[in-house]
């Protein structure tokens, strides 16, 4: 073997060993930089190696850290920056700018990259229709997704998936036209896509939670039929159906179902349920169903502190109001002032004036949140 030879198969083999963790380090310098300008700028430069380009999520992580901050024009920069690079034409690549402008509510950035590539002669499939229509939907664009949905696979000669499908029922609920999701519905049967758990979860959590029971049980009875297993976000959809409905002892007999076919009850479940039985008024079943959150080993979010609180005031509970409002503390949820000076209020009429002293002084030394809580007397 040549000498040369020798000596660019060294030269590689040291290039290869030593760039991963390279890329670590980049990856980990971008997590740690604090300035926003500086990060772009890092971005940018790590941009021209080539397997940076590959890491999807140290793309979607800098876009929203920027997004977050509502930084959009250096989105605009690391984004734009990007189509200096040969990847831009390939269909993946740029059907993940689109999203990356969708996830933060740049729509119009998105659809200009979605009509730049047939100039850079990119492929065109049914990848980046998703990725335009999911952009939309992100950016609650809701109302160009139909509009999106019938013209461009017409005129690009694309055949939408379930994912497409998924995505305009996904806009039409958010929109409030039920009508229009369910017969999105019909269509994807008639064309042979056959809806899959995330179509139905989707109808059923705004069916049900925006008061459409009857609808959401006629999907609840399609998706039976069709053999669909239900998981938890399925149930928790109907839970909260039954307790807007007050129908709390059908949705105490759904937990048992749920358990029965080994799917574990979420917080959210007990939620519903609790959330039922607030709505009837019923404040030992409410007491009895907080009390099982904690047996299941289950936390409590601020969430229950919100339903319950208030409740338990009303029903004249203050004492267990004021052992709720420790939790809060306790666990360092935040939460509006009001809810604590509720309790406060309610402790003062019960002439129960040392526990009240004792939640102002805990609201005003909380070191996560401190509540300026006020005895009807300093007033």
């Amino acid at each position: 073997m040549s000498l040369s030879r020798i000596f660019r198969r060294a030269f590689s083999t040291s290039v290869e060993s030593d760039f991963t963790p390279t890329l670590k380090s980049i990856s980990r310098d971008l997590y740690k930089e604090r300035s926003l300008k500086r990060l772009v700028q890092k971005f940018k430069k790590s941009s021209e190696i080539k397997l940076f380009r590959a890491k999807t999520n140290i793309y979607k992580d800098t876009v929203h850290r920027l997004a977050s901050a509502k930084c959009f024009n250096l989105i605009e920069e690391i984004l734009e920056h990007q189509k200096k690079y040969e990847d831009i034409s390939k269909e993946g690549f740029s059907a993940r700018l689109i999203s990356l402008y969708g996830r933060s509510d740049m729509f119009d950035h998105a659809q200009k990259v979605f009509d730049e590539m047939h100039d850079r002669k990119c492929a065109c499939t049914v990848l980046s229709l998703n990725a335009l229509l999911g952009a939309a939907v992100n950016s609650k664009k809701f109302d160009l997704v139909d509009g999106l949905f019938k013209e461009l696979p017409k005129k690009l000669s694309i055949e939408p998936d379930l994912i497409s499908y998924n995505t305009v029922i996904k806009a039409f609920c958010e929109m409030g036209s039920f009508d229009s999701a369910i017969s999105m519905l019909d269509e994807m049967e008639k064309k042979g896509v056959e809806p899959d758990l995330i179509t139905f979860n989707t109808l059923l959590h705004e069916l049900y939670g925006k008061g459409q029971f009857l609808d959401g049980e006629k999907i609840w009875d399609r998706m039976k039929k069709k053999n669909v297993v239900m998981d938890d976000r399925s149930y928790n959809a109907k839970l909260l159906g039954l307790a807007l409905e007050k129908k709390t002892k059908e949705a105490v007999e759904l937990v048992e179902e749920m358990k029965s076919k080994e799917v574990e009850p979420s917080l959210f479940s007990f939620t519903a349920v609790i959330k039922g039985f607030v709505n009837e008024g019923n404040l030992e079943e409410a007491k009895l169903w907080y009390n099982k959150i904690g047996q299941s080993n289950l936390a409590p979010d601020r969430v229950i502190f919100n339903i319950l609180i208030p409740f338990f005031c009303e029903k004249g509970e203050v004492d267990l109001a004021f052992e709720l409002c420790k939790e809060i503390l306790k666990r360092k949820f935040l939460v509006d002032v009001w809810l604590l000076q509720l309790v406060v209020d309610g402790l003062v009429k019960k002439s129960k004036m040392e526990e009240a002293k004792k939640l102002v002084e805990l609201g005003k030394f909380n070191k996560f949140a401190r509540y300026s809580l006020k005895l009807p007397s300093d007033e």
